[in-house]
C-alpha cells in the first residue's frame, strides 16, 4: 500500500512540475506553433530517468521505495515518454535492437493511430 501512496504523491509532484516547466518554456517561445514545452519536458524526463537509473544501479545509497517515488512517481507524472525511452534503451543495452526498433515504431505509429481513431470516433458521435 505504501508504494501506491509514494507513486501517487510523486505523480502529483511530477504532474505539477510538467505543467510549470512546459508552460514556462512555451511562454518563452511565444508566437511559435511548435510545442517546445512538451519537447523540453520529454527530453528532460528522458535525461533524468537515464541518469537516475544508472546512478541507482551503480550505487545502493537510496532504497527501493525512494527509487519508486522518484522514477515511477515523479518522473511518471512528469512524462511517460521517459519510461518509453528507458524501456527502449534497456532493450538496446540487452542486445534486442530489433525489439527496440519494433517498440519505437509501435509506440509512435500505433500511438498516433490511436489518437486519430479517438478523434474520428468522437467526431462521429458528437457531430
Amino acid at each position: 500500500m505504501i508504494k501506491f501512496l509514494l507513486i501517487g504523491a510523486g505523480g502529483f509532484i511530477g504532474s505539477v512540475l510538467r505543467y510549470l516547466v512546459s508552460g514556462f518554456v512555451q511562454m518563452l517561445s511565444q508566437g511559435v506553433a511548435f510545442p517546445f514545452g512538451t519537447l523540453v519536458v520529454n527530453i528532460l524526463g528522458c535525461f533524468c530517468i537515464g541518469f537516475l537509473s544508472e546512478l541507482f544501479s551503480a550505487r545502493t545509497f537510496i532504497g527501493v521505495d525512494a527509487q519508486t517515488f522518484l522514477l515511477v512517481g515523479i518522473l511518471g507524472g512528469f512524462t511517460t515518454y521517459s519510461a518509453f525511452g528507458h524501456d527502449t534503451m534497456n532493450l538496446i543495452r540487452g542486445g534486442d535492437v530489433g525489439l527496440a526498433l519494433l517498440n519505437v515504431g509501435a509506440q509512435v505509429l500505433v500511438g498516433l493511430g490511436a489518437v486519430w481513431l479517438g478523434y474520428t470516433l468522437a467526431a462521429g458521435i458528437w457531430r
